[in-house]
């Protein structure tokens, strides 16, 4: 077997210098894009992440203002509410909110929330109608004062086949 020795490094590498006009244009390229994030951040959204703030880690809500929790129902014949949110049907809570919009337009989506459930409970009492239920939660300088209201803002009846 051969080894190969490789040989002493002969001289420091060459030192590549920019031109005058490569300078500029990098420079030029540097001040665009600072210019985009103070102006991202001054007047930007989310939507202009990363060039503007993400507001959810970047601002603060005012502590009077309520709190609002989103889950999804299944109401059964007897009027019982029965939990659809989270694992009962194998989506996170912010896929879930993600589609609110789309569930308003498409409330029969909700019928494969309650066909989801029944297939993990065989045994559950049908379901009537599945709910998407916003509960504003009271604040008053940050802490909860007990009190709550619950808005319906998606609903759909359930056929007697599901």
């Amino acid at each position: 077997m051969q080894s190969s020795v490789l040989p002493p490094p002969t001289a420091e590498p060459e030192v590549l210098r920019l031109s005058p006009s490569a300078r500029r244009r990098r420079m030029a390229a540097v001040l665009v894009v600072l210019g985009l994030l103070l102006a991202g951040t001054v007047w930007g959204d989310d939507d202009e992440f990363p060039f503007g703030p993400f507001r959810m880690y970047s601002t603060r809500n005012d502590p009077n203002t309520p709190v609002i929790s989103t889950r999804a129902v299944g109401v059964t014949a007897a009027g019982e509410e029965v939990r659809l949110s989270g694992g009962q049907v194998g989506l996170r809570r912010a896929e879930f909110e993600g589609q609110i919009g789309r569930l308003r337009e498409h409330p029969e989506l909700l019928g494969l929330l309650a066909e989801a459930y029944l297939e993990a409970n065989p045994s559950a009492p049908d379901l009537v109608s599945v709910q998407v239920i916003h509960r504003k939660f009271g604040l008053s300088g940050g802490r909860p004062t007990g009190e709550y209201t619950d808005t319906v803002v998606v609903e759909h009846e359930l056929a007697d086949d599901e």
